[in-house]
């Protein structure tokens, strides 16, 4: 049974439409003809009135529900891809109208206002948008018929090159990177050929060790398996290559081969969290599956690249996960989390003025889930209360953090003189796999939970591997502590420094321990060693000035201490002499 109430008022608005619609047409409603078109338009309007209200209100009707043709029901499906039947369309995009409407205005504005970013540089420069667009098509005929096209191949691995780097790092640390790599190796073929050693001294500080080893793996595996052709589905691109997610692949496929896929990273999630009001977790992987089928229902098919671009774009510029600027958002007439804002504003206005919000519940709000309060997987949770002060940032609501693991590391300078009188620093190279794989480090030691006090004798005896002696404990100094917060660690370096005698540090290392070498501080900076490690040096270079500054000034002032009693016995001598010259001296007469 419908509800009375509601289908009074969906006939009330059918009939003033109809009214509207006789008005327009030109002759009088009483010929026969125009009474019988009009009076069928008349019926086909109410009809599909109330059957939109219905769905959206959840009304059940009887066996006299109109059926839907095979040809809308698949668009409707098309359009609501991924979508379970039993949540609202209001958390998605089921008109064809809204979503080229979205479509055009994001493409718009980001033509006219996109960073100039050096990895958008490669493919600027091609005149023929088309052929950027359909680049792996191209570049699959070129090949059928034997003819290289380089400019293709080098756009392909700048795309992979900035979007492996782009992970999990902002824009602004990357471009230094991308631009120093792509000066070092244009092509894949001189990744493929470059040494890990190489790789990790370039990436060293970008964090995130692990991609640059997994790039230049992919790069050789292309050119020695794949004959230098990279996969060019998503798909594939996520199969066949090493550190390559669901993510990455789809940016690729898109942006370097014209696939039409969607993509979704951090920007993207929140952009649609806010475009369609969902208010739960993004994490959930119920919720990712449905933020995935947003994304693939929204991506241009004529320029898939450019509207993924422009979907991250829009959300690192303008739909920021604070103080959001919705007035310059190509899209806000198509942000329910701005509707909701405009709403809640207008009905804070209504209490002020001392007129009454409306809270007739027939009434269909179309900006409100149809589900039931409570009952919808996506609207925000009843526990979530709506809080004013953010606005469009209730959506989407953060899950809680996993707090990191803490941990301690005691590590130590250890410092020798070059034939130059110049200081050298040993450096160790550590495990190939775990944390900081590969990277170089000063000689260090984890330190457990309960050994903190014990560490500076550990240190000691680690020590003697290296230098080929006993290391008395006396002999480390206590430098300071460094904290370096990984992604998923709070790891506290504890620093000691070791200065050591000419011949010290000079003896034969055993051939089990791990690769090791003597550095300048030049060669440390340009070696692949992590942040961390940098820190630690930096912190060592203060404590030493303080201390030298310190020695300074002892030398100052015991330079004065030894130089005051002969100052003193040269005065009292002085003074002695002034004494007796006064006695000899003659006295004038009276």
């Amino acid at each position: 049974m419908s509800h009375p109430l509601l289908t009074s008022k969906v006939e009330s608005v059918v009939e003033t439409c109809s009214d509207w619609l006789c008005a327009s047409q030109d002759g009088e409603r009483t010929c026969g003809g125009r009474r019988k078109k009009v009076t069928k338009k008349r019926s086909l309007a109410m009809n599909k009135i109330r059957l939109a209200t219905c769905s959206k209100q959840g009304i059940q009707h009887g066996s006299d529900k109109p059926k839907k043709s095979p040809r809308k029901f698949e668009e409707s499906t098309m359009l609501c891809k991924g979508v379970p039947s039993q949540q609202s369309s209001f958390h998605t995009f089921s008109s064809a109208v809204e979503i080229e409407l979205f479509r055009r205005r994001l493409l718009a504005w980001y033509n006219n206002c996109k960073r100039d970013l050096p990895w958008r540089k490669l493919a600027t420069t091609e005149a023929d948008a088309d052929r950027r667009a359909y680049a792996g098509k191209i570049e699959k005929v070129l090949e059928g018929i034997g003819i290289p096209n380089a400019y293709i191949s080098r756009f392909m691995f700048a795309v992979w090159v900035s979007e492996i780097m782009l992970q999990q790092t902002q824009v602004a640390s990357v471009i230094n990177y991308y631009n120093r790599w792509m000066q070092k190796w244009p092509t894949l073929q001189d990744l493929a050929g470059a040494s890990l050693e190489e790789v990790n001294e370039l990436w060293a500080g970008l964090g995130y060790y692990s991609r640059g080893k997994r790039l230049q793996e992919g790069a050789r595996k292309i050119v020695s398996e794949m004959a230098g052709h990279m996969p060019r589905t998503a798909g594939e691109l996520q199969k066949l290559l090493p550190g390559v997610g669901k993510y990455t692949a789809g940016a690729i496929a898109s942006i370097a081969f014209g696939q039409v896929t969607g993509v979704v990273d951090g920007n993207v999630i929140r952009v649609l969290c806010r475009v369609r009001a969902i208010g739960t977790d993004p994490t959930n992987s119920a919720v990712t599956d449905r933020i995935w089928a947003l994304s693939h229902t929204l991506v241009d098919p004529a320029h898939p690249g450019d509207f993924n671009q422009a979907m991250m774009e829009l959300g690192a510029m303008v739909c920021t996960p604070r103080a959001p600027l919705c007035m310059k958002c190509p899209v806000r007439q198509h942000c329910r989390a701005q509707h909701r804002v405009e709403k809640e504003l207008e009905d804070s206005a209504k209490r002020l003025t001392g007129r009454s919000a409306s809270k007739c519940c027939w009434v269909l709000d179309v900006e409100e889930c149809a589900n039931p309060a409570g009952s919808c997987s996506l609207c925000l949770p009843p526990s979530e209360l709506w809080d004013p002060s953010l606005g469009v940032a209730n959506f989407p609501r953060k899950a809680s953090k996993k707090q990191p693991r803490i941990e301690s590391t005691a590590t130590c300078v250890l410092q020798r003189k070059c034939h130059e009188d110049k200081p050298e620093y040993l450096i160790v190279q550590r495990p190939s796999t775990g944390l900081l794989a590969g990277l170089w480090e000063f000689p260090s030691l984890f330190v457990g939970p309960g050994q903190e006090k014990q560490q500076k004798a550990t240190m000691a005896n680690h020590l003697c591997t290296w230098i080929g002696n006993d290391v008395a404990v006396g002999r480390l100094q206590h430098v300071g502590e460094v904290l370096h917060i990984f992604s998923h660690i709070r790891q506290t370096y504890t620093i000691y420094f070791l200065n050591l005698d000419k011949y010290e540090g000079n003896c034969k290392m055993e051939a089990t321990l791990p690769p090791y070498r003597w550095v300048t501080k030049a060669e440390f900076q340009n070696s692949a060693v992590s942040t961390a490690m940098k820190k630690v040096l930096k912190a060592y270079e203060k404590w030493n000035s303080t201390i030298s500054d310190s020695k300074v000034a002892k030398r100052k002032r015991d330079s004065l201490c030894a130089s005051k009693p002969i100052l003193e016995a040269e005065s009292s001598s002085s003074k002695r002499q002034l004494s007796l010259d006064s006695f000899l001296a003659p006295h004038p007469k009276n």
